[in-house]
């Protein structure tokens, strides 16, 4: 299976290509990608997924097995089959930068290129970008619910996929995550990996401190001990005499999986207290969202961290969004879809951001990308003639990039409820071009 194949694509991509081609319709284009509503379920998106995005564009190329594939069908003349294996991607890209908030109607990619080439590429930039700005989003509310404890991606398994599964980690790491436990994403991303035990090692020894003994001896990293297989207060007791017996003081933490969990996380943390074992930490996992993070926190749980898995790699509560890639403008004319509930605004536009006195968001506007407007344009130039400006934002650098922004996210916004609506205005110019258009088309 070859995911950079450009044939991962719907082939009306590809049927559309043969009339662009057919009809020497090769003048410039302007798309955007941008989400039409909010979900009831978010008060706000990251944006996330650039990277692999422009990696995709640097890298297209049909091979002659793509070629030979087509062939087969039996769809496309020969003379367009030719035309495509030479076919690149030469455009340009304006996006904004991973970790960056935005909301409904605001492109977060603009590509401008020949009509072909920036029509062929739709499908699977809206699949990289859906996907991790989905799963960034759904991990920036965990952040703000757990309040600076560390978080960790356990959802591999739940994944849709093995590729879902690593993009999955690389976007909650982006939006805050300590790191993930699928060890793939270490060499591939340089994303720390986490790991504790699972009961099956647990119910493979005869007894539960036989199995922490012997994990103890064997593990070289930080020690953390499954406590909940059997009972979890008398798995804590035992974590506290061997630590007590064998004067280890490598157990990082102990790990909760099920039962009530802030009333477990007490008594826990109660008994390894008692025993002068303050240092060792709790770390909870078992169907964790981040609502149930709001509420441990909320009623004082103990809880140095969480793992989260099926809720955050599916992003459970809200699976799917409405995002879009559409045209904007075609040979220099602006052009505008008048569909029912899902009109598009004409043109390239920008957002412009306001802050007020405390840093903090204070309304957006969508513009014309040739208006100059008051407040911070968050569309920049990353990629021109098919090639990148500059080097790969590191993911460090985006994920310091996701904190600030959720620093600068006006209080009402950093709840997990529905909030008020964000104040994102639209310019009367833009306004009246819409209005031009639809004349002009009429």
């Amino acid at each position: 299976m070859n995911l950079a194949s450009p044939l991962l694509t719907d082939l009306y991509q590809l049927t559309m290509l043969q009339g662009y081609f057919d009809r020497e319709m090769h003048a410039e284009a302007v798309f955007e990608f941008f989400v039409r509503r909010m979900p009831e379920q978010r008060n706000f998106l990251m944006a996330a997924g650039l990277e692999q995005a422009l990696e995709y564009l640097e890298t297209l190329r049909f091979s002659a097995e793509d070629i030979a594939a087509l062939e087969e069908l039996g769809m496309f003349s020969p003379a367009f089959l030719r035309w495509l294996e030479k076919l690149r991607f030469t455009g340009t890209v304006e996006a904004m930068r991973e970790g960056n908030v935005f909301f409904a109607d605001e492109p977060i990619l603009r590509v401008i290129a020949p009509l072909p080439q920036a029509q062929l590429v739709e499908s699977r930039l809206v699949n990289i970008l859906h996907f991790q700005t989905l799963i960034a989003s759904k991990a920036a509310r965990c952040v703000l619910a757990a309040g600076g404890r560390q978080l960790v991606d356990f959802g591999m398994r739940r994944a849709h996929g093995s590729e879902a599964a690593l993009l999955a980690a690389r976007a909650s790491f982006v939006a805050g995550f300590s790191g993930t436990a699928t060890v793939l994403a270490k060499p591939l991303f340089g994303i720390p990996i986490f790991g504790t035990m699972a009961h099956s090692f647990i119910e493979a020894h005869d007894s539960e401190v036989e199995a922490f003994e012997h994990f103890m001896h064997s593990h070289t990293g930080p020690i953390v001990l499954l406590i909940d297989t059997y009972d979890t207060e008398i798995g804590a007791r035992r974590v506290a005499e061997i630590a007590q017996r064998l004067r280890q003081p490598a157990i990082h933490s102990v790990r909760l999986d099920s039962g009530d969990l802030l009333s477990l996380a007490k008594n826990v943390r109660g008994i390894l207290d008692s025993a002068g074992l303050t240092g060792i930490r709790i770390f909870a996992s078992g169907g964790i969202d981040e609502l149930e993070i709001e509420r441990l926190v909320g009623n004082g749980a103990p809880i140095d961290g969480f793992g989260i898995g099926t809720s955050l790699d599916v992003s459970e509560d809200c699976p799917a969004l409405d995002c879009v890639y559409k045209l904007q403008e075609y040979a220099g004319r602006p052009r505008r879809k008048r569909s029912t509930g899902k009109a598009t605004w004409p043109g390239r536009k920008q957002v412009f951001r306001r802050h007020c006195s405390s840093g903090r968001f204070d309304g957006d506007c969508i513009a014309l990308a040739s208006e100059n407007l008051p407040g911070q344009p968050l569309l920049k130039t990353v990629m021109r003639n098919g090639a990148r400006l500059d080097r790969p934002e590191s993911l460090p650098s985006a994920r310091q990039h996701a904190r600030d922004e959720l620093e600068r996210l006006p209080a009402y916004l950093r709840t997990l409820g529905q909030a008020d609506t964000y104040q994102v205005d639209v310019t009367g110019v833009l306004r009246r071009l819409a209005r031009d258009v639809d004349a002009e088309f009429h």
